[in-house]
């Protein structure tokens, strides 16, 4: 165990109240999450010879992966190619992916998926015993390895954390992580985190290393409705907003199109229906039978998911219905049983059958296409802290993602910030001397997680305008404006209740102003009050941070305010994000 006098959680905009570290671990590097992306992260570390330590905040099987039902997209089947999965990936992505990234994850993604295969995944064989290979929507080609029928994400979940117990990797499960060690020189030093219930540590504690992985998942909770575990509040956005990192297109959040249905007041983790199921031949049709999508996209229902979620809200809106069905009923019983036995299971759960009736759906909040900017090694804008999976930004998905490439992103680009880690570790010297106190932002109480989420379902959503952005903007300032007041009654304890709240406000109201920034539609950002997609102005990425507010400085209208921040918004020249400020590059001006 290393000193305490060189390192503290400092060197960026804020960092959440908490006690002081009562114990702390070495490590030459710390993943925090267990999924796809952190797994695999941490198994390519301790093959190239790094301490590692995975932090995950629940149980190591326990995280979004094990949810992803359709499966893992890659060019493995007969006639396909990685220059036909770009062109898919390109389209779906409405203009603002960076090529260079999908082209890193279309020619890298079959071998990656290969040694998935060596590590102990099992996919779905067709009778000649090759991949079965699917079809979901957005893809001109059958891509999609799936296993266990609708439980791909479960397998490789499996097949990852028996890879790691194998390995004897250190691991700490039932962690939050707080926020990001800095030593004097801006350097990441490691994290603080909080261990929930008993064992080897309890409480607030440190893993101190010189670098940090977050694949933290998704900010799905930050909705009413999500297909998200109770796990994905943003924990890794928040910290990196706090650490000083950038994150990049959190406007950009995919809404499902077809989750199962469970009424107007439905709140919290929905069942999904699986874009795989309209793969197979499912069709979307409307309270009379009608196929609403013929007509609307060449793909029909197999269009980009933000294409379905658009045409179910019109659908919606026409007929006065607040959900659509999808009608697989004549897959027959045995099809459902085999190929769909989770999806099928879950809507028996629910009183559906969906051998004999049509399915409920509406769209809910799914992905988040933006996150934590990388460059195509994971590296962010902060030196030693990186991000994969879905908490980061590397510029793959662009406005939308397409059907399926979440895993394989992970897949890849865990891959290769092993490699970063090794080469940047390399031309580490010591810390230098601890940095000045960084201020401590005020806590929400736990109570306010259900206001933050339905004031972002209400004017965050599918469907978002001028005024319905401002209006929970106004609502996200007046929730955190008292508790930032001196002896507040509503400010939050140390918590992780309280943690997960703050950082659920952080997020929603940097996506707000993104989201407001941001006045076209494109992919999943859908400005009722700014119709179409425009070109000129907007096929750029907006970058945002925090910095703190000077009371000298003009404040725009709508700008957001938390414990003395304020966001900055810049936008990148083109599509391709600049390199990142410690591998050389000069960062950029504003883009008004």
């Amino acid at each position: 165990m290393t000193g305490g006098s060189d390192i503290s959680a400092t060197g960026g905009a804020a960092r959440l109240a908490a006690p002081e570290p009562g114990w702390a671990i070495d490590a030459d590097v710390v993943v925090v999450g267990s999924g796809v992306a952190g797994l695999t992260a941490a198994l390519r570390c301790v093959e190239l010879g790094l301490r590692t330590v995975v932090v995950t905040k629940a149980r190591l099987d326990d995280g979004s992966t094990r949810w992803a039902q359709g499966g893992i997209a890659a060019a493995l089947g007969e006639g396909d190619s990685p220059g036909q999965h770009l062109d898919d990936t390109l389209v779906a992505g409405a203009g603002l992916c960076d090529e260079a990234a999908v082209r890193t994850l279309v020619t890298e993604g079959p071998g990656a998926v290969r040694r998935l295969i060596e590590a102990g995944a099992v996919f779905d064989a067709d009778a000649s015993g090759e991949i079965a290979l699917a079809r979901e929507g957005g893809h001109h080609r059958r891509r999609i390895a799936h296993a266990g029928g609708d439980a791909t994400g479960a397998e490789i979940s499996r097949a990852l954390v028996a890879a790691v117990r194998s390995r004897a990797l250190r691991t700490v499960e039932n962690a939050l992580v707080l926020d990001l060690l800095r030593d004097g020189e801006g350097r990441t030093a490691g994290v603080t985190l909080h261990v929930m219930g008993e064992g080897q540590h309890d409480g607030v504690g440190a893993v101190r290393a010189p670098a940090v992985v977050l694949a933290t998942g998704g900010m799905g909770q930050v909705f009413s409705a999500t297909t998200n575990p109770s796990v994905s509040t943003g924990d890794g956005v928040a910290l990196a907003l706090r650490a000083g990192a950038e994150v990049s297109d959190l406007e950009f959040v995919q809404f499902h199109p077809t989750v199962l249905y469970l009424g107007p007041e439905a709140e919290g983790q929905q069942p999904l229906i699986s874009e795989a199921v309209r793969g197979e031949g499912a069709h979307l049709v409307d309270g009379d039978g009608t196929r609403f999508m013929v007509g609307q996209h060449e793909l029909a229902e197999l269009a980009p998911r933000d294409v379905v979620a658009k045409g179910i809200m019109r659908r919606m809106r026409e007929t006065g219905a607040d959900r659509m069905f999808l009608d697989a009923r004549h897959f027959g019983a045995a099809m459902w049983e085999r190929r769909f036995p989770t999806i099928l299971a879950a809507c028996r759960a629910h009183g559906i059958d969906p051998v004999t009736e049509p399915v409920p759906v509406s769209p809910a909040a799914h992905y988040a296409s933006g996150g934590v900017r990388t460059d195509l090694s994971g590296r962010t804008t902060v030196p030693g802290l990186y991000a994969c999976g879905e908490v980061a930004c590397t510029g793959v998905h662009g406005a939308n993602r397409l059907a399926s490439n979440s895993l394989l992103e992970g897949l890849v680009f865990a891959e290769r910030i092993a490699e970063a880690v090794r080469e940047d570790r390399a031309g580490r010297t010591a810390p230098g001397p601890e940095a000045g106190v960084v201020p401590t932002a005020p806590l929400l109480p736990a109570e306010a997680r259900t206001v933050v989420q339905r004031i972002m379902t209400r004017g965050a959503g599918v469907l978002r305008s001028r005024e319905t952005l401002a209006e929970a903007a106004a609502a996200l300032d007046a929730l955190v404006a008292g508790v930032g007041a001196e002896g507040a009654e509503a400010k939050g304890v140390p918590s992780v209740d309280a943690w997960e709240v703050t950082n659920l406000y952080l997020v929603a109201r940097v996506l707000v102003a993104s989201a407001e920034r941001r006045t076209e539609t494109r992919g999943c950002h859908w400005r009722e009050d700014h119709p179409e997609r425009v070109d000129g102005e907007w096929r750029r990425h907006l970058r945002v941070s925090l910095r703190p507010r000077s009371p000298h400085r003009s404040v725009r209208p709508g700008t957001a305010s938390w414990g003395g921040l304020e966001p900055v918004i810049r936008g990148t020249e083109s599509t391709a994000f600049p390199p990142v400020p410690w591998r050389g590059a000069t960062p950029e001006g504003e883009h008004p």
